[in-house]
């Protein structure tokens, strides 16, 4: 892998651990509702897991829009477990409120990206509502560091659809093949990436073999790739 003229970084389960953060509210959420208890927290996540992605699918075809899509993940989740789902409204701005309250760091993430940030001119392309990704970039500091920051509302297409990352290519101001993107998807990061000639970096605990292959270079820690960019 060629030294990159410009990085772009995922936010989401690659430098911040939202996967974290959405259990702990979730798990917030069922101990704020004694209702709830008739289930376990595990059921609880579980369920609005597979609800928000089949929703997030249907928001990225256009099949729905943004308010749609909020209303109805809590909603859904709800009728599916056997609670009255009317109460959605409420449960959404209270879990949204305890999400935000446990936002982290990927571990090893932070240094990385600092020292990298060094060397290299360094960008964030992440899909998600723009409000919420913004309040992240500030909270922590992401935008003291980066020329742009690329949200898939703010464009009107989310990854991987080609578009996004062209886009972000013209902000970047240099070819394709010199930009490299570090993500933990390989649907979404790197197969999207690698669509428009990206190089690409996946942040991946287990690949299997044919997977490994996607990605000009695979880490599952990020000495590894700090290592790779600034020996």
């Amino acid at each position: 892998m060629k030294r990159p003229d410009y990085i772009y970084f995922d936010l989401d389960d690659t430098l911040l651990d939202h996967k974290r953060a959405e259990k702990a509210a979730l798990r917030d959420i069922w101990y704020h509702y004694d209702y709830l208890r008739k289930i376990s927290t595990v059921k609880l996540q579980n369920e609005y897991q597979k609800v928000n992605k089949l929703l997030w699918d249907e928001y990225g075809s256009g099949k729905i829009d943004r308010s749609e899509l909020q209303r109805r993940r809590f909603q859904e989740t709800l009728e599916n477990l056997g609670f009255d789902g009317t109460v959605h409204r409420e449960m959404g701005r209270r879990y949204m409120e305890r999400y935000r309250m446990h936002w982290h760091w990927v571990e090893g993430a932070e240094e990385a990206l600092k020292d990298l940030s060094r060397r290299y001119r360094v960008g964030f392309l992440t899909n998600g509502f723009s409000e919420t990704q913004k309040l992240k970039v500030r909270q922590f500091g992401l935008d003291r560091i980066s020329d742009h920051i690329v949200i898939s509302e703010d464009v009107g297409v989310m990854k991987p659809d080609p578009r996004i990352f062209e886009h972000a290519t013209k902000l970047a101001g240099v070819d394709a093949a010199g930009i490299l993107y570090v993500g933990d998807s390989l649907t979404s990061d790197i197969l999207g990436g690698s669509a428009v000639g990206w190089n690409t970096a996946w942040y991946v605990k287990e690949p299997n073999g044919e997977e490994a292959k996607k990605a000009q270079f695979i880490f599952s820690d990020f000495a590894e790739l700090t290592a790779k960019l600034l020996d």
